[in-house]
């Protein structure tokens, strides 16, 4: 079986692991509640997405209780930083600030999110000079 990592998450399993990233282990009731609030898309259509997400190694069940409990076993960082390579390569031809320069042309940054990327770019910039 390949390592979590190297999985890609769909949409629908990315939505699944913000869920299971913010709350921790939670069943799949509590999961389908929260993406589907008005009831929008069956329960068996969440389980099921939870299951191949189990088989592609993306989370982890815990069945010794009557409810399955079910966690994310790829870290955060690590499946965004995936989804961001795949997309920089495929959309942007390797190149990270076309990326960027397309993020901030689409909409207003606020004074706090162009303060932050402004401090990462002085941090970044910092690291080359002392390196």
């Amino acid at each position: 079986m390949k390592k979590p990592d190297q999985h890609r998450p769909t949409e629908a399993e990315m939505a699944i692991l913000q869920i299971l990233w913010e709350t921790g282990p939670v069943s799949v009731r509590t999961v389908h509640e929260t993406l589907y609030p008005t009831g929008d898309a069956g329960y068996t259509t969440t389980l099921k997405l939870m299951q191949i997400m189990v088989s592609k190694g993306l989370a982890k069940r815990n069945t010794e209780q009557r409810t399955h409990i079910y966690r994310a076993n790829v870290q955060e960082k690590i499946a965004k930083q995936n989804l961001v390579t795949k997309l920089v390569n495929l959309a942007f031809k390797g190149s990270e600030s076309q990326l960027v320069m397309q993020v901030l042309g689409n909409r207003n940054a606020s004074p706090e999110e162009l303060q932050q990327i402004k401090d990462m770019i002085s941090l970044i910039e910092s690291n080359q000079n002392n390196s």
